[in-house]
């Protein structure tokens, strides 16, 4: 289980839904008052929830690109000592090492803000391929891609098959839409993503609602679940 926090103008929000405009700074953790603070939630969730590693989206960078990294934030996380892996909008290698720098244990590589899946190679090259996460990006299902990519018209498993040759040490399927919604995984889907790229570690994201989701995502061939609701709420801890 990874602790997700999504970072925005400098605060923790809640998403719901991927729709990033409605998304509000998060008030409290498993009952303790955190107040937008993520370093304070980074807190909670690994002291008190027993999460032990975390999931950071900087929504600020992969909107606006690499200039709006929230560096000093990702810092301060870095230094509650949970491993890190960030997703800030990556797409080449010197923004790569930038998320680095930050503290950042492993790179997340985005679907959504990568234009060309070639791109994905040179950063796992460059950082080494187990510093490197691939996420695909999907929205109910569908891989979000930009208007013009080469990679439009490839289906998840093909586009998954391609990150795992590129030398991404784990890929992450997540669900933008189902994010903070309760609706659960799509098993089938993860474990298409599991055959498609048996060698590489398969993380979940979005709806996981509980101990039963955890259980399913495992039979299905995951190796780890993305979580925030659940966790802010109380019904899952370790």
């Amino acid at each position: 289980m990874i602790g997700v926090i999504d970072l925005m103008g400098g605060l923790a929000v809640h998403a719901r839904g991927g729709n990033r405009a409605s998304y509000l700074p998060v008030a409290d953790a498993g009952g303790t008052t955190v107040a937008g603070s993520a370093v304070a939630l980074a807190r909670v969730y690994t002291g008190q929830l027993g999460v032990r590693e975390l999931y950071v989206a900087d929504l600020d960078a992969i909107a606006r690109g690499a200039d709006a990294l929230q560096s000093d934030v990702l810092s301060a996380m870095a230094g509650v000592g949970a491993p890190l892996l960030v997703d800030a909008g990556v797409s080449t290698v010197d923004a790569a090492q930038c998320v680095v720098d930050a503290g950042a244990t492993t790179v997340v590589v985005g679907l959504e803000t990568l234009h060309e899946l070639d791109a994905l190679e040179p950063i796992c090259l460059a950082i080494g391929g187990s510093r490197v996460a691939f996420s695909l990006d999907l929205r109910d299902g569908v891989p979000v891609v930009a208007p013009n990519a080469g990679h439009r018209s490839m289906t998840s498993s093909e586009i998954a098959a391609s990150a795992a040759r590129a030398g991404a040490g784990a890929i992450i399927v997540l669900d933008v839409a189902r994010v903070g919604t309760g609706r659960s995984v799509d098993l089938e889907l993860v474990a298409s993503i599991r055959r498609a790229a048996p060698g590489v570690a398969v993380l979940v994201g979005g709806g996981v609602r509980g101990a039963a989701d955890l259980a399913a995502i495992h039979d299905a061939g995951g190796a780890g679940a993305l979580v925030a609701t659940a966790l802010l709420s109380g019904a899952l801890n370790m």
